[in-house]
């Protein structure tokens, strides 16, 4: 049984960065990783002619300092993402297609009352601490109340809520009419409180060299102190003890490692898979409550961006398909993701079906070349074993359920990752790793 100080389990961009400022700081660091490869939820490739395709996360934003302080690290290259590519957004709806930045097929009304409903959401933002959101004196009120229930009571318009509904499709995430408003609050207060969903904040930049790089040049250093394919089936801290190096991870083939702490930096879902003992059971519900929301990613590759020579930026918010939506992930390139809401219709398809659907709703949305490329990648997240999901969902009620505990420690059992942060996202992942790898090192 070999004995390390610390023991990091997963070797996505949470647990790469915990292990690389502690083995900085001299710690004797073991990380254990399922998968044949390191990176989690990014993933890349490249085309015949070099350009890097991203299979996972992609884009970060202005309030992603974790992140972009470890890129600058990491000696990478942060760009411009999607966001300021010039030309109209795609919205693909009921009644047809509609080109346009600023929801043309609202009415100026709708859209004035879309736009003061925004400012008191800003103005309600404000007022929740998203380090502490429990504290909020209405919390659970909040908590309890779906965002679209709230945008009603607010007088918006069924097209209002429309509006709402189609931008949380395109990015993926749970439908407004079954997300908690404390969650989608504390979430934009961590980005300043700008308004619903302020694309600078959240998705103006990516890495030049491709998110998956910065995994790869983690791992690259961390070298021997990882080991692929060796999932981990249980973490005992009762057999030690906190501090006395007797915490106790056992992986699925039977073999044991000691450490004086872990650290597990796994997705929710693989999370609960874990059998983990010595912690309290406060502690261990509020971990495995954890929820996030799974989806399908596609990705397109063409000759070129054609899309820009008919006056579309490549942006899309698609109202009665299987796509919610498409941005640029480089040049010639479509990125789109099935949301949660319509894995249903997605996953009752034959998978030899799918691909063909989901290029015909590109071809609807771009025209017959958008239903063409040159190569296409799909990658079932919701599906995949060692990640079950994409980004952090609250369902009413969920956030206050989960309790203060969520995104704290129970030492020597470290619980970090995209899912204990805010809203998960990359910056989450590094955001919480990097920031247990502190506490420990300070210990």
């Amino acid at each position: 049984m070999s004995t390390h100080d610390v023991i990091v389990v997963g070797a996505g961009l949470a647990g790469l960065s915990a292990a690389r400022d502690l083995v900085a700081a001299g710690a004797d660091v073991l990380v254990l990783e399922a998968r044949a490869r390191a990176g989690g939820r990014v993933e890349q490739t490249s085309t015949e002619d070099g350009r890097v395709v991203q299979l996972g996360g992609e884009v970060v934003g202005a309030s992603h300092t974790s992140y972009r302080s470890l890129v600058d690290e990491l000696g990478l290259t942060l760009g411009p993402s999607f966001t300021d590519i010039p030309g109209e957004s795609t919205w693909l709806l009921a009644d047809g297609r509609h080109l346009g930045d600023d929801m043309p097929w609202l009415s100026s009304a709708d859209r004035s009352l879309y736009d003061a409903i925004e400012r008191r959401f800003s103005t309600l933002a404000s007022s929740v601490d998203p380090d502490d959101p429990w504290a909020h004196p209405e919390a659970v009120a909040l908590d309890r109340l779906t965002v679209a229930d709230w945008l009603r009571s607010e007088g918006a318009t069924p097209q209002v809520v429309r509006a709402m509904e189609l931008r949380a499709m395109g990015l993926a995430d749970a439908s407004v009419e079954r997300r908690s408003l404390l969650a989608d609050l504390r979430k934009e207060a961590t980005a300043g409180a700008l308004g619903f969903y302020d694309y600078d904040a959240w998705e103006s930049m990516k890495v030049l060299e491709g998110s998956a790089t910065v995994a790869l040049r983690m791992a690259e250093g961390l070298g021997h102190r990882i080991r692929y394919s060796s999932p981990v089936a249980s973490i005992d801290v009762a057999s030690g003890g906190a501090g006395q190096g007797g915490v106790k991870v056992t992986l699925q083939s039977g073999e044991r490692c000691r450490g004086g702490d872990v650290i597990c930096a796994l997705p929710a879902g693989p999370l609960r898979d874990l059998r983990i003992s010595g912690v309290s059971a406060e502690y261990l519900a509020s971990v495995q409550r954890r929820e996030h929301a799974p989806t399908a990613k596609l990705v397109t590759v063409y000759e070129s961006s054609f899309w820009e020579g008919n006056g579309q930026n490549g942006t899309g918010y698609f109202e009665r398909t299987l796509l919610g939506g498409t941005w640029v992930q480089n040049t010639g390139i479509l990125s789109a993701l099935v949301p949660v809401d319509r894995l249903g219709p997605y996953r009752a398809l034959p998978a030899a079906a799918r691909e063909e659907v989901l290029l015909a709703e590109l071809g609807a949305a771009y025209g017959p070349e958008g239903a063409r490329p040159t190569s296409t990648f799909v990658r079932d997240w919701h599906s995949d074993i060692w990640t079950q999901g994409y980004i952090t969902a609250w369902r009413p009620g969920e956030l206050t359920a989960v309790g203060p505990l969520h995104g704290t420690h129970e030492p020597p059992l470290w619980v970090v990752g995209s899912d204990q942060w805010v809203c998960g996202y990359m910056e989450g992942a590094v955001r919480t790793g990097r920031a247990a790898a502190r506490e420990l090192i300070a210990r």
